[in-house]
């Protein structure tokens, strides 16, 4: 039989959440941000907290306010975050209700998470995969759970398919529990989907499952104590399904009265947790004056509570470019970069030994992505061997999950893990830029920086000899409008290798764009792109370009020369090209789009008065034209004409057919024709 004493301290918690929700509701001007509350809800989410360890990790979600103040959470620091202050302990305001992220030996880990419903299930699951491996190496005990959560409506993304894949093929230490309301807004559960979650679930071997009253807490306590108990012992994931009533509004915003009828409304008040609750207490001897007297504690508490939020600091102005990063330790170039008697690499090698490097160095590092694995060693055999040195539970395959490769590092990183991961193409992003722009982009920011994520993403990219439209794209515009990323793109062996061991050690997400036409440099012209070997030590910061080419004095002083910015394979176009123009023309290798040499790149447009960027991609809207439009602001007096661009033919994919792949891409000859009518104003 369950304790007295904590039937007593989850109706304190219920009375005081709801004594919440109506203090919200009386105060609409106030409370004027967009925020949900959690009755009806409330005692699922309290026997939930009453089983979680400071061990343990958490993924709630939005509406899990009653399980944040199971966890010890204080109304008002809950308060802050819904009035969005500058003391909010979680964002600093910068993000809804219930959207906690935590570092503490008090309480569980709850990393950052957006309000993009099912999204948590990726990177809570990675969390599992990473104290799983950590766990297999002896390095974590006391057996950690991971506790996801969400409203049911969220099950039938694609995402939480993904996360349920591995976590039953990898066997991970999960608990995802479903408070199903039976509402997604204003759509019903018979409108959206044809199964529960718990039928869902049973499709995947492996799942543990149960379903029980979410609203009568002492079946949940129970249930959820057993579930805790089992996933702690057999390391293997559970999903439990609690049904629930819902008692108030969708959101602050969405007003229950405009969808939902007084038939439905009174079904949902008659399964009510909060008169089960107080039924249970009488049960065990506890009286009516006792539990009024607890209600009367939870109002006053509340209200104390409020005044005090209300009354705490707004954020200052500044706080709102902070936290975009955190600092990286790299600031400079070390190391040899040309060794003596070190052979010439081509690229793809240049990798090969940068990872195996990485994963000698670095034992929290690990390696995954299709086909990177014992077997292939990468379709460009840019890992060959890497898994039979380090070990498949270092180096390994996984399936075509694109959003979970990307997903899966936001909770790989919070367990101490350093994931280094590759997208096998980049045309094949696209299914991972849910997690990318919603989790991965902005944890750093909206933690406060307590939890940014150090990962890096390998993506090889770029058209040659007939990749066809899935497998010759370009794809750096549309990353870089992703605010919370670093961009790299080397264009030769050593710049490969001191950049990827820079982009390892920055704390940031760094994504290392890899043109496959330099890989073994087989495009001629290219043969520049095969180096010497660096030091094991070598190391280029980020954000630092590099002049391949130098125009003359004689040129520059005669007004005769040009800049040509670019990157890429577009180094070895302007190389090519430049032989037509001797001393007339200076190449700028950016190596890094953001952060972007800016200093360097406006001291040469100043120096030479006539510049043009160079890009693979598609002309317009690009980085390239954002980029002289920079330039060009930048660098208005020292013109002597306007700022060119050339790009790629404005088509939406690379064709498969070479000679319409040549007549899309720019190259070198199409480059000497629009220098030579630069250099000629």
């Amino acid at each position: 039989m369950i304790d007295a004493e904590i039937l007593l301290r989850a109706f304190k918690l219920m009375t005081t959440a709801r004594a919440m929700a109506a203090t919200y509701e009386q105060n609409r001007a106030i409370c004027k941000y967009v925020h949900s509350a959690s009755s009806g809800h409330e005692a699922i989410q309290l026997a939930t907290a009453f089983q979680l360890k400071p061990q343990d990790y958490l993924s709630p979600y939005y509406r899990d306010e009653s399980l944040l103040l199971g966890l010890g959470f204080s109304p008002e620091i809950l308060m802050r975050q819904l009035l969005a202050k500058g003391t909010d302990i979680f964002t600093g305001g910068k993000v809804y209700y219930a959207h906690p992220n935590y570092r503490g030996e008090d309480k569980p880990t709850i990393i950052h998470q957006s309000s993009a419903t099912g999204m948590q299930a990726i990177p809570a699951t990675g969390v599992a995969q990473g104290i799983a491996y950590l766990e297999s190496a002896g390095k974590v005990h006391g057996n950690p759970v991971v506790l996801c959560s969400f409203g049911d409506a969220s099950i039938t993304e694609g995402e939480v398919s993904e996360a349920f894949q591995v976590a039953v093929l990898k066997k991970l230490p999960i608990i995802y529990l479903v408070q199903d309301n039976e509402w997604g807004i204003s759509v019903t559960s018979e409108e959206a989907r044809n199964m529960d979650a718990f039928h869902y679930a049973g499709g995947f071997e492996g799942m543990e499952r149960i379903k029980i009253d979410g609203a009568d807490f002492e079946q949940s306590y129970n249930c959820m104590q057993q579930v805790f108990q089992w996933v702690r012992t057999y390391r293997r994931p559970y999903l439990v399904q609690a049904r629930v009533p819902l008692l108030t509004h969708h959101t602050s915003g969405v007003r229950m009265e405009a969808y939902r009828s007084e038939n439905d409304l009174a079904k949902h008040r008659d399964e009510d947790p909060l008169p089960v609750l107080k039924r249970q207490l009488q049960r065990h001897g506890i009286s009516q004056e006792h539990i009024a007297e607890i209600e009367n504690e939870s109002n006053a508490w509340v209200a104390k509570e409020f005044e005090k939020a209300v009354a705490s600091a707004e954020p200052e102005p500044i706080t709102a470019g902070e936290h975009i990063f955190v600092p990286t330790p790299v600031l400079a170039e070390t190391g040899e970069r040309s060794p003596a008697n070190a052979k010439k690499i081509p690229m793809v090698d240049a990798v090969l030994y940068a990872l195996r490097e990485i994963l000698e160095d670095y034992p929290e590092a690990i390696l995954y992505g299709q086909d990177i694995g014992r077997r292939l060693g990468g379709v460009f055999r840019e890992t060959a061997t890497l898994a039979a040195q380090f070990g498949d539970e270092r180096v390994f395959n996984t399936a075509i999950q694109e959003a979970y490769l990307i997903g899966s590092t936001a909770g790989m990183c919070a367990t101490g893990l350093k994931p280094i991961v590759e997208i096998q193409f980049g045309d094949y992003i696209y299914p991972g830029f849910n997690q990318l722009v919603t989790e991965i982009s902005k944890s750093c920011y909206l933690s406060c920086g307590k939890f940014p994520i150090q990962t890096l993403i390998r993506v090889p990219v770029g058209a040659y000899q007939g990749g066809g439209p899935y497998h010759s794209g370009s794809i750096e515009t549309t990353l870089l409008s992703i605010k919370g990323l670093k961009i790299v793109y080397p264009s030769n062996a050593a710049d490969m290798k001191g950049l990827m061991k820079a982009s390892f050690l920055d704390p940031n997400p760094v994504i290392m764009l890899e043109h496959k036409g330099l890989y073994w440099s087989k495009v001629p012209g290219t043969e520049d792109a095969k180096t010497t070997e660096p030091a094991r030590d070598y190391i280029i910061p980020l954000g630092k370009a590099s002049v391949v080419l130098e125009a003359s004095e004689e040129s520059v002083d005669q007004g005769e020369s040009a800049v040509v910015i670019t990157y890429g394979m577009g180094v070895y176009w302007a190389v090519t090209a430049a032989k037509n123009f001797p001393g007339q023309i200076e190449i700028v290798d950016l190596r890094c789009l953001f952060p972007l040499d800016e200093d360097l790149v406006f001291d040469k447009v100043r120096k030479h008065g006539k510049c043009l960027v160079l890009t693979e991609e598609a002309q317009n809207n690009s980085f390239a034209e954002a980029l002289a439009g920079r330039i060009s602001k930048a660098c208005f007096t020292s013109l002597d004409a306007a700022v060119e661009v050339l790009g790629a033919m404005n088509v939406p994919a690379i064709p498969m057919n070479i000679i319409l792949e040549n007549e899309v891409l720019p190259n070198a000859a199409k480059l000497e024709s629009r220098l030579r009518e630069l250099l000629s104003q």
